[in-house]
């Protein structure tokens, strides 16, 4: 079925259902924009100045108490393969939570690569940074200035490389995924982090994150917080 065909029968549904033509039509574009579309825009890694990596997921540590790392997980580990891939095609500045710097330190042409380590608070409680935080992080280091980053290649899982271009996008990134590395897919049941063990959940999870962004951004719009 073609995106216009499903807009035209989920406007009419919504509009059937809410009794109201404008709100059935806006929230039809919000719906497709969000639940129907998955993949990012795509550049060339042969025009891309950066790499950001956002780490996907991780595995609790035999004997760790709550302040201490987990383990980064087979997941990052795939994620680290990636950002190694299109960094062969194109060798750039890397920034990489820390989950995949982990599997990336050791790696031959690394000495540029900078790791986004998680926060421990004044008190010793460790913070891991969500990807909103990753990508401030990242803006913070380039001292602001995130337009002068250039095309930017954004590492993610595939059901997360969505939202992680819209945020960094956000935050001044002009922000892709390299055209040419696909991006890891596969879930792990024994992740730390229960909403990435398995897709149904995470693609719930990140609707959810989606829309609260959504609402965020149009409560803005009308000059409120």
């Amino acid at each position: 079925m073609a995106k216009s065909e499903l807009q035209e029968l989920l406007q009419q549904r919504l509009t059937e259902e809410l009794g109201e033509a404008e709100a059935a039509a806006r929230l039809t574009g919000q719906i497709l924009d969000i639940a129907v579309s998955w993949r990012p825009p795509q550049a060339p890694a042969a025009q891309i100045s950066r790499i950001v990596a956002y780490a996907f997921g991780n595995r609790p540590r035999d004997g760790a108490g709550p302040n201490d790392l987990a383990d980064p997980g087979p997941v990052n580990a795939a994620l680290a393969q990636a950002v190694l891939a299109i960094h062969r095609l194109n060798p750039v500045k890397i920034y990489a939570q820390w989950e995949i710097a982990r599997y990336l330190v050791d790696q031959p042409g690394m000495a540029d690569m900078v790791s986004i380590e998680p926060v421990y608070l004044p008190d010793g409680t460790l913070e891991y940074l969500s990807t909103d935080g990753v990508a401030a992080e990242v803006v913070r280091l380039e001292h602001g200035a995130s337009a002068a980053m250039g095309v930017v290649a954004i590492v993610a899982h595939r059901d997360h490389a969505k939202r992680c271009v819209q945020i960094s996008r956000r935050h001044g990134m002009d922000a892709f995924v390299a055209a040419e590395v696909e991006l890891p897919a596969t879930y792990d049941p024994q992740s730390g982090q229960a909403w990435t063990r398995r897709r149904d959940i995470y693609l719930a999870h990140d609707l959810a994150a989606q829309f609260i962004a959504l609402r965020s951004q149009t409560i803005a719009e009308l000059g409120e917080t």
